[in-house]
């Protein structure tokens, strides 16, 4: 929303710290905040130039309360012709320094008029304990970057630098360091709106608690802040997967072993059952990192309708993602849907001459085991979804938790599966599944309303056997 009318003071103690995001069009100011927000909602990013027209407000919160509130200004459209307006004798005599001329031309009728824009920042920047002065590190040094800055520089206040879009290989990083030395900025902190990188964020704050030392006790504390809530993030999401994962191993359909017709319906259904939690597993990760589905313009999401709902039932998309299970032994051709069978060697006829005694075994401790033998001396058959099949779910669901851990806020490309870090993965998901089977034998617990709590000790065992996050 539109910030109200600025205090011509900073912020006195025990307020938020108030930090002026300034720079010239179009250089990432809106897509830096969106991505130190987590907010994707947050202003309108586009590559139109001028697309923010009015200063907006944003807190971020930490210990409970608002410690940072950060104002999101329009571009500089013109820093040379302004520069040369503020030096006119009918702005202010000669020997004015540079900040009340800023304040002279603030208060004249060309802050309203041909430098509406810029009157905006500058009345922003005066207002504030400090700046981020936003560049996009791919853009030349023309000429009236420099006028920009030395308006900034006008303005005396502690200005941050923050070199945004450092992944691109054609950005000119040395080129804009050397200006910002020669204007006196030695200390800038590399960032990219769009992928952040570990430990940007935490560099962001501790470098702008050296260039404000009366608040750097309340910014060490939101540098702490924002780890718990990463380390939080990650662990809900790693809850999520264990529940999926928990929910489809112990998902099961009965039915008629000779019937030809109700066996292939049965895995239909429950291969859709499958999809239908996987996709809900999404929306929620999709939401836990603050993103929306089904924003396709300027969101970061997920092609819902290609790679994350290919066929986990497939053949080929097993064999694809390498996947291994037992001794090393790539999976491939028993991927989805299996019937569970009893002992090998135990015939229909056996099972049937021994069905008194089943009923009562299975009462007695048989399990699993016993109820399969039960069932298959019935001529029934039972439907799971085989340790395949688990193994690529949770694989997608870990590539895209990854992704959306490496994921800005503000780069208006679809979301792309992130290959997951380490040469452990696999060994990994195989974790979660052994750790997942108890399921096996609780078909209730693919019920989301079940409360059981052996089912909530059971996600929590599979959830710690994901691999822990990085806290950024």
């Amino acid at each position: 929303m539109t910030s109200p009318a600025l205090p011509t003071a900073s912020a006195p103690a025990g307020e938020p710290i108030r930090i002026a995001v300034v720079g010239h069009t179009n250089a990432g100011k809106t897509s830096l905040l969106r991505t130190l927000s987590r907010r994707v909602d947050f202003g309108e990013v586009s590559d139109r130039p001028g697309t923010t027209r009015h200063v907006e407000s944003m807190d971020l919160r930490a210990d409970g309360r608002a410690a940072v509130r950060f104002f999101d200004t329009p571009g500089i459209e013109d820093a040379v012709a302004l520069q040369e307006h503020l030096h006119l004798p009918s702005v202010a005599p000669p020997d004015a320094l540079p900040a009340e001329r800023v304040r002279r031309f603030l208060a004249g009728p060309e802050a309203h008029g041909v430098f509406e824009q810029e009157a905006k920042v500058l009345r922003t920047l005066l207002a504030a304990d400090a700046a981020f002065l936003v560049i996009d590190v791919r853009a030349p040094v023309l000429p009236k970057y420099r006028a920009e800055v030395a308006l900034l520089h006008a303005c005396a206040r502690p200005v941050l630098p923050v070199l945004n879009f450092v992944r691109d290989g054609a950005g000119r990083e040395a080129d804009w360091r050397a200006l910002l030395a020669d204007a006196g900025l030695h200390a800038v902190v590399r960032f990219d709106a769009t992928a952040p990188f570990t430990g940007a964020e935490r560099d962001l704050y501790q470098d702008l608690g050296t260039l404000l030392p009366a608040h750097r006790a309340m910014l060490q504390r939101v540098v702490l802040a924002l780890g718990d809530e990463a380390r939080a993030r990650h662990d809900a999401a790693c809850t999520e997967i264990a529940a999926l994962l928990v929910r489809c191993t112990a998902l099961r359909r009965h039915v008629p072993d000779a019937d030809p017709v109700t066996m292939p319906s049965a895995a239909d259904a429950l291969q859709a059952e499958v999809r239908q939690a996987a996709q809900h597993c999404i929306d929620t990760l999709l939401a836990l990192y603050g993103f929306r589905a089904g924003d396709a313009d300027e969101a970061p999401l997920p092609h819902l309708q290609g790679r994350w709902e290919m066929d986990l039932f497939s053949p080929e998309a097993l064999k694809a993602a390498g996947l291994r299970l037992g001794a090393g032994t790539a999976a491939g051709a028993a991927v989805g849907v299996v019937a569970d069978i009893a002992l090998a060697g135990l015939s229909l006829g056996a099972g049937a001459a021994l069905g008194g005694a089943i009923g009562g075994a299975v009462s007695q401790g048989w399990g699993p085991l016993g109820r399969k033998v039960l069932n298959r001396a019935r001529g029934v058959r039972e439907l799971t979804v085989d340790d395949a099949a688990l193994a690529l779910l949770v694989r997608w669901q870990r590539m895209l938790l990854h992704a959306l851990e490496q994921r800005g806020h503000a780069d208006p490309q679809r979301l792309q599966a992130s290959p997951l870090p380490d040469g452990s993965a696999a060994g990994d998901t195989m974790a979660a599944l052994r750790a997942a089977r108890p399921a096996r034998s609780h078909p209730d617990w693919a019920d989301l309303r079940s409360t059981d709590p052996a089912r909530q000790t059971l996600v929590t065992a599979v959830a710690r056997a994901l691999p822990a996050g990085e806290s950024g």
